[in-house]
């Protein structure tokens, strides 16, 4: 593999930025946007609720905010599509509207706990109706928000990102804890909009009632794409490639840290800063791997990563453990699970543990794997295929677009051979 590849925007920068234009004074320009399906969703939604957004060219929006408190409700019900993200920050921008919204999603995300933001959100004054916790989310509007401190018992940037969405509609201050610090790009964003904010890994607090004023964002590339090339490159022999580009935010950059652990050759070149984000030009090259006891404490900023991570510790020397990662089992589809039953299906040894995996480095043989279609194992699995003894037949491939738009043309052009299976 070589090359240079430079991965689409970030997903949840690209989440974030249109819904703080939306509800910022002025025109704001947002460049490096990810044309993937989960934020055309959210965009879709944004617009439904009267917000104009321009598309002048692939990867560009121009979004004229309407103010905090300029959305029109709309009786039609709001689909979030795929977008796990979507859904939950929406459910706290729209808990403090005046109208009443219906956010609805695909199969998959008709199944994802929402629970972890209805309650909290409740104890600020919120009515949000669920199927059992369950989407749809029926979010009643005209209720008056209240800031509250809120200890968050599982670390969560979603979560943590729709409680301070509500607390600018709020009376009061609203305050986060963390148990771990988790990515911080809403509170970085709010700053760079102009909103009062304090915070630090694992603590922010804002107060209601001030403004958000429009300005350009410029997206990073997303680090969960880039992660796909990471392993790829480093169990490939005689690889080396560069990511231009890539956003480095120390809340999100876990697996660099894994795959250093586990032996890995990555140096970041040109460290700067776009949008509020650290980035820098990731190169890596081919190492030999072998497996690590996971520390716990990087997990919470390597959480979309652990699939990616499942491929590169099958093919280390050694024994790879990962604990603390249950946050795994409710993401698009059960990642423990699902990853550890296409591994199998690969001839590899791996134990699923409630919270994690213990997986035993070796080769890996070709074969047929379900990806449940949840677009991380897919590509992850594409990744196996580079190094497995035969082809990897990967089915229900159809979501990988919902993050990353042109991964097959992308991959193939640094040295991947990815094939439509007849």
């Amino acid at each position: 593999m070589q090359g240079s590849v430079t991965v689409p925007g970030d997903k949840s920068v690209s989440h974030r930025a249109l819904m703080l234009a939306v509800i910022a004074e002025g025109t704001s320009h947002i460049r490096g946007f990810l044309e993937g399906e989960d934020t055309r969703a959210t965009a879709a939604v944004l617009a439904q609720l009267g917000v104009r957004i321009e598309t002048p060219s692939a990867g560009e929006r121009v979004v004229h905010g309407v103010g905090l408190h300029g959305l029109r409700g709309t009786t039609l019900p709001l689909d979030c599509g795929n977008a796990g993200t979507g859904m939950r920050l929406l459910a706290g921008l729209l808990a403090g509207q005046a109208f009443d919204s219906r956010l609805i999603g695909d199969a998959s995300l008709s199944k994802r706990p929402m629970r972890r933001v209805t309650d909290p959100l409740a104890r600020m004054g919120a009515r949000i109706d669920s199927r059992d916790g369950l989407p749809p989310l029926d979010v009643h509007g005209g209720q008056p928000l209240r800031g509250i401190r809120y200890e968050l018992p599982v670390a969560s940037a979603q979560v943590k990102s729709a409680l301070l969405l509500a607390g600018l509609y709020a009376t009061g201050e609203t305050e986060i804890i963390e148990p771990h610090p988790t990515r911080d790009y809403t509170e970085r964003m709010l700053a760079a909009f102009g909103w009062p904010i304090v915070f630090a890994p694992g603590h922010a607090k804002l107060e209601g009632g001030h403004l958000l004023r429009a300005r350009d964002v410029d997206v990073p590339a997303d680090f969960s794409s880039a992660a796909f090339f990471l392993v790829a490159a480093s169990i490939v022999p005689g690889s080396a490639l560069r990511l231009p580009g890539v956003g480095l935010n120390p809340r999100r950059t876990g697996l660099l840290q894994a795959l250093r652990l586990m032996g890995a050759d990555i140096t970041v070149e040109h460290e700067r800063e776009a949008g509020g984000e650290p980035v820098g030009d990731l190169v890596v090259r081919h190492a030999a791997l072998h497996g690590v006891e996971l520390p716990e404490s990087i997990v919470p900023d390597m959480i979309d990563e652990f699939p990616a991570l499942f491929i590169a510790a099958a093919v280390a020397s050694g024994r790879t453990v990962i604990r603390g990662a249950a946050e795994l089992r409710v993401k698009e589809s059960d990642r423990i699970a699902t990853m550890a039953a296409g591994l199998r299906a690969l001839g590899a040894r791996i134990e699923e543990t409630p919270d994690g995996a213990i997986i035993h480095g070796g080769r890996l043989a070709g074969g047929a794997v379900d990806s449940h279609l949840d677009h991380r194992i897919a590509m992850s699995f594409a990744v196996a295929g580079l190094v497995a003894d035969a082809a990897v037949r990967i089915n229900d491939c159809s979501h990988v677009a919902t993050s990353f738009p042109g991964f097959v043309t992308l991959s193939n052009g640094c040295g991947f051979d990815l094939r439509d299976a007849d």
